[in-house]
């Protein structure tokens, strides 16, 4: 076997095709779309290399088939954030070869050593977690989620006997609309709802600044405190809205609001890979003018529910429940949207998962991010818990 750098374009299409022969025989394997994949490798596009640097590798056989790819990279922001200076790992992709994997493995963690990391998490994003972050270990049954982590089964035998250990789990979640939710959000959500400073509304009556705005609002109140997210100017929040603007239905996109005030919010978009699995990988002009197609068809009758948001002083308040059942009254009525998928969750932060689970959620899927520490006599510890509040 040989390992090389990617340094050009040639070497670029090589990272990214060969996963096609890795699928080939996955009836429920969607690619991701190249683009997709480009730009986070891309200096232009991905702002992290602002603040960090990164690596990519491709592994040939002898018959000069690649047969496996790894990216290294580092996060100068959060990679001092813990006891261990910690790099990144991701983008891996390999046939089932203890031997590959090996290879692949230990040429990222030399780059990571020669650029002073004494750990390393995998597979993970070069930048934002709500993308390629964790490795899929549980329910290979179905196709996967736009831009979430989806891998063949033995991949978590090639991670674990390399001597990575589990850092934290990740759960997703699943939801039929129609299902009521469980009867402590009902409960709590009269009384808010009796409330006539309070409502809900989605943003079919916003314009994208205001989306940004209220979203602003309520993100920096709402999850600043915890660890890993800090807080953004409107600059940042307009950059979010605008990136999905092309995918946004404003009928799904929720806020509730006190006062006029922004509360909560519930961003929803389409599953995108209902209209993606069409495309092969491959966001080109045609199959822009696609994709126009099937979001005025709405192919995608799935809800992919990217984030949620409530403010501290509302929170355990019922303003959850109150946003799920103006879901129910004003989305499943138009007998679009079926289910609703939500971004993982971390095993960590146990209140998150209580509310999930009493909106009538069942857990979908289970990935996990690894932690390899380079000494092998230092202590592993899993992500912290994050303390349990009495709104639960």
């Amino acid at each position: 076997m040989k390992i090389q750098k990617v340094t050009n374009k040639n070497e670029e299409k090589l990272f990214i095709n060969m996963v096609f022969d890795i699928y080939k025989n996955d009836e429920n394997w969607i690619p991701h779309l190249k683009q997709d994949i480009e730009r986070i490798f891309n200096p232009q596009k991905n702002k992290t290399f602002q603040f960090g640097k990164a690596q990519r590798w491709i592994l040939f056989d002898k018959n000069k088939k690649v047969i496996g790819r790894i990216a290294a990279f580092i996060n100068e922001k959060t990679a001092f954030s813990t006891k261990y200076a910690t790099g990144g790992m991701g983008y891996f992709e390999c046939i089932n070869s203890q031997e590959a994997a090996n290879l692949l493995f230990e040429t990222g963690i030399t780059w990571l050593k020669e650029n002073k990391m004494e750990a390393v998490d995998a597979p993970i994003n070069f930048g934002e977690r709500n993308e390629f972050w964790g490795l899929l270990i549980k329910n290979f049954s179905s196709p996967p989620t736009y831009l979430m982590s989806y891998n063949p089964k033995y991949y978590k035998d090639l991670f674990e006997n390399f001597g990575f250990n589990v850092y934290y789990e990740q759960f997703l979640f699943q939801r039929k609309l129609a299902e009521q939710v469980q009867d402590v959000f009902i409960e709590k959500s009269k009384e808010i709802l009796k409330d006539k400073n309070f409502k809900c509304t989605n943003a079919k009556n916003l314009n994208y600044k205001q989306i940004a705005e209220y979203f602003l609002q309520v993100y920096n109140n709402a999850w600043t405190a915890h660890e890993g997210f800090k807080a953004i100017n409107f600059e940042k929040a307009m950059k979010i809205i605008q990136s999905m603007k092309n995918a946004i239905d404003k009928e799904i996109f929720i806020f509730a609001f006190y006062n006029e005030n922004p509360v909560g919010f519930f961003m929803n978009l389409p599953e995108l890979n209902q209209i993606f699995k069409y495309f092969n990988g491959n966001l080109n002009w045609i199959n822009k003018i696609k994709f126009l197609y099937h979001k005025w068809r709405k192919t995608a009758n799935t809800m992919y529910g990217l984030a949620f948001g409530i403010v501290k002083e509302f929170q355990g308040k019922g303003v959850e429940g109150a946003m799920i059942i103006f879901a129910e009254d004003n989305i499943v009525s138009k007998n679009i949207y079926k289910d609703i998928i939500m971004t993982w969750i971390g095993d960590f932060n146990p209140k998150m998962l209580k509310v999930v689970q009493n909106l009538g959620a069942k857990k979908y899927r289970t990935l996990a991010t690894y932690r390899k520490n380079f000494n092998e006599n230092a202590d592993f510890e899993r992500y912290p818990i994050i303390n349990i509040t009495k709104n639960l």
